[in-house]
C-alpha cells in the first residue's frame, strides 16, 4: 500500500484468533484511500452499497473505512460515507458487537477501542454502540453468534437483550426481509447450539414476528410421563441440540428437527396434554413459513415428510413391512438415498430431546437405514431374466422388496 493507506485486519479473523479458533475468511480495513487508490493498485470492486475490493492477488477481501446513517426503517435503510478522513475507530463503531469490533494493524498490535478482548474474556455479547437499534438484522445475528458460542459459556449482555427488546417494540423486526431471515437462521441451525438461537429471539420477542408458527409452541404443555420437559418450546429446543451434536453442521437436519413438531400448537386445548394428530396438523403452518420465508424446496419438503412421517420412524419397529416400504417410497429413496440422513437425525433428535433421555438408544435409524439398502438392492435385472415384462416387473420388485424387509432382524429398544 502507498504511504498514508494503513491496512488493518478486522472482524471474525481477529475474534476467533483471540478464542483460539480456526477462523476462515480474513478480512481488511483500509483507512486513508479512496476508491481510485484501490483501483490503480489492481484490485477487483465487488461492493454495490459501500466500496468493498479483492486483492488482486489472494483473493481476500479489503473494504474502504466507512460510516453509516440512517436514513429509513429495516436493513436497507442506510446511507454510507467512505472516504480518507474516516478513522479505524469511526469504521469500528458501525459494528454490531464488540467481539467484532476488533483490528490488527500490520505490526499484529490489536486495536480495541470498545472493550471486545475484555468481552471476550467475560464471555459477553455485547453492543458496540446504540447504534446498534438502527439495523434489525443485528437481532439475528446475536442470536447466531449466541448458537455458535453458548457452548464456551458466552452469554448476551443484559443491555443488548433490552435493545433487542426495544427494537421488537418499535417495529424494526418486522422490516426483515425473508432471504435475510432464512439465511440468518440456516447458519444457526449449523452451530454448535441452534437452540440458544431458537431461545434468544423468544426472549426478545423476535421468534413472534419471524417465526410466529414456532414461538407459538412455547406454552403448549406435554404429557409430563413421555416429556418431562413439559413444554413444546423446551422440548424443540432439546431436539434442536441434539441434532445438532447427531449431525454437525447439517442446516438441512437442523431446520426438520426445528419443524417437526409445528401441529402441537395447533392441538386443541379439550386434547391437551396429548397431540392427536399433530403430524398432519403441522403441515399447514409449515407451508406457510416455508413460502413466507422463501426456504430452499429441498428443505421445505423434507421437513415437510420429517414433520408427516416422524411418529412413523418412532413405530418402524412395528410396521408391517409394505408399511415400511412405502415410508422409504415417501422419501424417494430408490432415486436418492440420502434423503433419509436428514430425516432420521430429526428423529433420534426427538426420541433423546426430553429431559432424561438424552441417551436414548434409537435402533429404529438403524433398522430404517437397513431396509433401505436392502430394497434398493433389488433391481429389476433378474426379472428381466425371468421374462417378465411392463408393469410385472414393478409388481414382482415390490413384492421383493416387501420380502427382504420383512427378512431384517428388528432389535427393539429395552423397555
Amino acid at each position: 500500500m502507498p504511504a498514508g493507506h494503513r491496512v488493518y485486519l478486522v472482524g471474525g479473523a481477529v475474534r476467533d484468533e483471540l478464542l483460539g479458533r480456526a477462523h476462515g475468511d480474513r478480512d481488511y480495513v483500509v483507512v486513508g484511500a479512496t476508491p481510485d487508490d484501490l483501483l490503480a493498485l489492481g484490485y477487483q470492486p465487488v461492493g454495490k452499497d459501500f466500496p468493498v475490493f479483492l486483492h488482486p492477488d489472494s483473493g481476500e477481501e479489503y473494504a474502504l473505512a466507512r460510516t453509516e446513517r440512517k436514513t429509513g426503517p429495516g436493513y436497507h435503510g442506510f446511507t454510507f460515507h467512505a472516504a480518507p478522513d474516516v478513522t479505524l475507530e469511526d469504521d469500528l463503531v458501525r459494528r454490531d458487537l464488540t467481539i467484532n469490533a476488533m483490528a490488527r494493524d500490520a505490526s499484529g498490535e490489536l486495536i480495541d477501542p470498545y472493550g471486545g478482548e475484555r468481552d471476550l474474556q467475560a464471555r459477553l455479547l455485547r453492543h458496540v454502540s446504540p447504534a446498534f437499534a438502527e439495523d434489525p438484522v443485528r437481532v439475528l445475528r446475536v442470536a447466531r453468534f449466541f448458537a455458535r458460542y453458548a457452548p464456551l459459556g458466552f452469554t448476551i449482555a443484559g443491555e443488548t437483550m433490552a435493545l433487542m427488546r426495544g427494537m421488537v417494540a418499535a417495529g424494526e423486526v418486522a422490516h426483515l426481509v425473508p432471504e435475510r431471515v432464512w439465511a440468518e437462521t440456516r447458519k444457526a441451525l449449523a452451530e454448535p447450539a441452534p437452540s440458544a438461537f431458537v431461545r434468544s429471539l423468544h426472549e426478545c420477542g423476535a421468534l413472534a414476528i419471524v417465526f410466529p408458527e414456532i414461538d407459538a409452541l412455547y406454552g403448549v404443555p406435554q404429557s409430563p410421563q413421555h416429556h418431562p420437559e413439559v413444554d413444546c418450546g423446551l422440548h424443540l429446543e432439546l431436539v434442536l441440540d441434539q441434532a445438532a451434536q447427531l449431525a454437525p453442521g447439517d442446516d438441512l437436519a437442523g431446520f426438520c428437527a426445528l419443524t417437526h413438531d409445528l401441529g402441537k400448537s395447533l392441538t386443541p386445548a379439550s386434547e391437551l396434554p396429548r397431540h392427536i394428530a399433530h403430524e398432519h396438523r403441522g403441515l399447514a403452518p409449515l407451508a406457510a413459513l416455508c413460502e413466507r420465508l422463501k426456504v430452499p424446496a429441498e428443505h421445505a419438503q423434507i421437513a415437510a415428510l420429517t414433520c408427516r412421517h416422524h411418529l412413523d420412524a418412532h413405530r418402524a419397529l412395528e410396521l408391517k413391512p409394505v408399511t415400511v416400504l412405502s415410508l422409504l417410497e415417501a422419501f424417494d429413496v430408490f432415486r436418492r438415498p440420502e434423503r433419509l440422513g436428514p430425516f432420521l437425525v430429526a428423529c433420534t433428535a426427538d426420541k433423546r430431546g426430553r429431559l432424561g433421555h438424552a441417551e436414548d438408544a434409537y435402533p429404529q435409524a438403524d433398522f430404517l437405514r437397513a431396509a433401505r439398502d436392502a430394497a434398493r438392492a433389488v433391481t429389476a435385472q433378474a426379472f428381466i431374466e425371468q421374462g417378465l415384462r411392463g408393469e410385472a416387473i414393478g409388481e414382482a420388485m415390490r413384492r421383493a422388496r416387501v420380502a427382504a424387509i420383512a427378512a431384517l432382524p428388528r432389535d427393539h429398544p429395552a423397555r
